[in-house]
């Protein structure tokens, strides 16, 4: 049974989830989720494929509205705001897809200036410049700012889909499996870069991975789900010292093939 021993402190909890419930016809995917990510925590929440990592992190942000439970973002009730109102939180939330999601038509500047153009108007071309070397410059990858997307290999990508991302500025990260495809080397280099965005943009995140090698690097915190509901939250050493066989059976599935 999930346990609910952390309290809800809006002035200390960036991300509030209560008793939370998410069905698609008689597939019940979420069934009363319970979730506290505290100001700047990198929060991983690890399960197998088809658990509802991904649908979790769609309802944080409001692409999907809940059955049943309340999520407190930023102090706002998601459930409750209307489009509007979801639009502008959206805005204070970054997401990283697994593609990437860069437009393939577009340059790697180009890709990063428009949604800073979009929704940041008053900003003078040179200024516009700068964000976008300066987002370039944190992951690493100045050197690409003319190049397209097809010149880029995976990880490239992935790195540019976190600059995009991180242009806005966003309070709040949440990312999609964001080692899924990569080469091992690749994937270390992710890690620390999801580590590296939260020192340096001072960033809440929600990180959604089967990866636990991902888990032990970028986590402060990890929550297991398993059949809907969390079965086990703390560190990675806490939650992989459980007893529990269907946490033993998944760290094994992950490191002994």
């Amino acid at each position: 049974m999930e346990t609910k021993n952390e309290q809800t402190d809006p002035f200390e909890n960036e991300i509030s989830i209560m008793d939370l419930y998410k069905s698609f016809g008689e597939n019940h995917v979420l069934r009363g989720v319970n979730l506290q990510v505290k100001n700047k925590e990198n929060v991983v929440v690890l399960g197998r494929s088809g658990t509802g990592k991904s649908v979790l992190i769609k309802i944080i942000c409001g692409l999907l509205k809940p059955d049943q439970g309340s999520i407190n973002v930023l102090g706002k009730e998601v459930e409750l705001l209307n489009e509007k109102e979801l639009q502008q939180l959206r805005l204070q939330i970054g997401f990283s897809f697994q593609s990437s999601a860069l437009y393939d038509s577009m340059t790697v500047k180009e890709n990063l200036a428009f949604p800073l153009v979009r929704h940041s108007k008053h900003l003078s071309k040179k200024e516009v410049n700068q964000q976008i070397e300066r987002v370039l410059d944190a992951v690493g990858l100045l050197q690409t700012i003319n190049q397209m997307p097809s010149e880029l290999s995976g990880g490239q990508r992935k790195r540019i889909g976190i600059a995009r991302t991180l242009i806005l500025r966003p309070k709040i990260m949440l990312y999609d499996e964001p080692t899924s495809g990569l080469d091992p080397i690749t994937s270390i280099e992710i890690n620390n870069l999801i580590n590296l965005v939260k020192q340096e943009f001072n960033t809440t995140s929600i990180i959604i991975t089967h990866d636990l090698t991902c888990a032990k690097t970028t986590g402060d915190k990890v929550a297991m789900l398993f059949d809907g509901k969390f079965i086990k939250q703390g560190t990675f050493d806490e939650v992989f010292s459980s007893d529990d066989e269907r946490i033993q059976n998944f760290y094994k599935y992950n490191f002994i093939k």
